[in-house]
């Protein structure tokens, strides 16, 4: 019932912090491996959504810290995110994935914590009050860390558009 009810949440955090399905699916059965080796230590008097994405979460940042992944070629994006019905011709979908691909490529720059902050906020539309309880964090510091990762992210994106413009 746990897979069935927090499976697709779980994939897609994973995915936006792995970048391909593979590591995608592999994070997601890690998670859900842990969750239930868990189980025993949940307090029912807490959001169990809350816990399982905090445990989600931890998961993926220590895999992150763990493998080191270098993810600069990224060629794969969450199609999700783009409503493909506005880029119909084959110029605009070249450009987007020309865009994607520079975006990702600012993302992989991004500190972890950062970044799971940004995949909640921007990329899975949380609440802030909610990002804070999952990342047990006061809701100021996690205001902040998407601030600075939205403008780190843009100042990247300026470099890399100016330096294509050098070229």
């Amino acid at each position: 019932m746990l897979v069935n009810a927090y499976s697709k949440k779980v994939f897609n955090m994973a995915y936006q912090f792995a970048g391909t399905y593979e590591e995608a699916e592999d994070l997601t059965q890690e998670v859900f491996f842990k969750i239930y080796n868990s189980l025993h230590k949940y307090n029912f008097s807490k959001n169990f959504s809350a816990w399982l994405l905090t445990l989600a979460k931890n998961h993926l940042i220590d895999s992150y810290r763990r493998t080191k992944w270098e993810k600069k070629n990224r060629e794969e994006f969450n199609e999700a995110s783009l409503d493909s019905k506005d880029f119909v011709s084959p110029e605009n979908h070249i450009v987007m994935k020309e865009i994607q691909k520079k975006v990702w490529e600012g993302f992989n720059h991004l500190s972890a914590d950062i970044r799971i902050v940004i995949i909640l906020k921007d990329i899975q539309g949380k609440k802030y009050e909610e990002i804070a309880e999952i990342m047990d964090l006061p809701i100021g510091t996690v205001k902040s860390r998407a601030n600075r990762g939205r403008l780190q992210l843009a100042k990247i994106l300026k470099e890399k558009k100016e330096e294509s413009n050098d070229m």
